[in-house]
């Protein structure tokens, strides 16, 4: 069985820079194949049309599919399913599918719209991303502008549920495997910790919070594309820290490369084989908790059998399975990222214990 293509649900209410971080993401996708999946409606398409402008190859015309008739989590069997099957269906395959739904979808149908009979063995969930207006929600409000938001919900016929905003908000939390506070510049050094901690409460344990600036985080932090190439770790790992800066050639130097990519760390951890692969998951699932590990991702040699397993973590969602047979020797190699100053020596040794 091939690899699975990893989904990435991004939402977040209008406004919290949902469109910034994929574009972002999109212009430093490094000749990935991502394709967009982009939930807008009424007069709000407009988000497609900046998209569209990405150009290149990372993702072409056909690679942004809008789903326009109506929300999201409403509309999953008879809209998102379809559109799915259509991406799976292309010979030139993404490799990595990232879904921007509406801030006003239920996380949840959509995250449960992945075990569809005919998605299941394609696709898998990479994580829940929710983007939060870091100014706004310090200020008390869940938006930058609640009014837009209200605006929006209005627009859309096919939304069946009036869940309030708040309620919206605290499920956008709740469902989040990680989690972006946006627009951070616009904070002091205080109330941005302050609104990390609260929303590191509100939140699953083990879920990360992240600070972004005009949304700018690194790819594999968002992503975690291409962290798992095996060919290519030992490279990355040497020119992990000091190379980012004189191989850009884009015209975003200024104020977006400053910082953001110093700000987080990767290393690899090998490990024999494995004896029981359900534990191992559960060890996993612990280390992440206790060490603020933001993804961790890689393959397992489990024991008596001949396939590799592949392991991918974002907080604390772990998603497993079995993808092919191992080509070299079988060993157990993990990608661990995080931000900057994990304890590598007390990560590995947890992890090998």
């Amino acid at each position: 069985m091939a690899a699975k293509i990893p989904a990435t649900v991004v939402t977040g209410f209008l406004g919290a820079g949902k469109t910034t971080l994929i574009r972002h993401m999109l212009q430093n996708a490094n000749g990935k194949r991502i394709a967009l999946i982009i939930n807008e409606f009424g007069d709000l398409g407009v988000d497609g049309d900046i998209l569209k402008g990405c150009g290149e190859e990372t993702c072409t015309e056909e690679d942004v599919m809008e789903l326009s008739n109506g929300c999201i989590c409403c509309t999953v069997a008879d809209d998102f399913i379809p559109t799915m099957e259509k991406l799976l269906e292309r010979e030139n395959k993404p490799d990595h599918i990232v879904i921007e739904t509406s801030g006003l979808a239920l996380p949840q149908p959509l995250v449960r719209a992945f075990n569809w009979p005919g998605i299941s063995t394609k696709v898998t969930v990479d994580g829940v991303v929710t983007v939060v207006d870091g100014k706004a929600v310090t200020e008390g409000r869940f938006a930058h502008s609640v009014e837009a938001v209200d605006a929006q919900r209005k627009l859309d016929e096919n939304l069946d549920h009036e869940t309030p905003l708040s309620e919206l908000f605290e499920d956008q939390i709740a469902c989040a495997d990680m989690i972006v506070v946006n627009k951070t510049d616009l904070l002091t050094a205080d109330e941005a910790e302050a609104l990390t901690a609260k929303l590191k409460g509100e939140s699953r344990d083990g879920v990360q919070v992240v600070k972004a600036t005009m949304g700018a985080l690194p790819v594999d932090v968002l992503l975690g594309q291409g962290i798992g190439a095996e060919n290519d770790l030992e490279a990355r790992h040497e020119v992990h820290h000091h190379h980012h800066h004189d191989d850009d050639d884009h015209d975003d130097h200024d104020h977006e490369h400053e910082h953001g990519h110093d700000e987080f760390e990767s290393f690899v951890v090998t490990l024999g084989e494995v004896a029981d692969a359900k534990a191992f998951s559960a060890k996993v699932v612990d280390v992440i908790k206790a060490h603020d590990i933001l993804r961790l991702k890689g393959f397992v040699a489990v024991e008596g059998k001949p396939m590799r397993q592949t392991l991918q973590a974002v907080g604390p969602r772990i998603e497993t399975y079995f993808d092919q047979p191992f080509s070299g020797e079988r060993s157990t190699r993990l990608v661990v990222i995080g931000e900057a100053g994990l304890d590598q020596a007390a990560i590995t040794e947890a992890l090998s214990a």
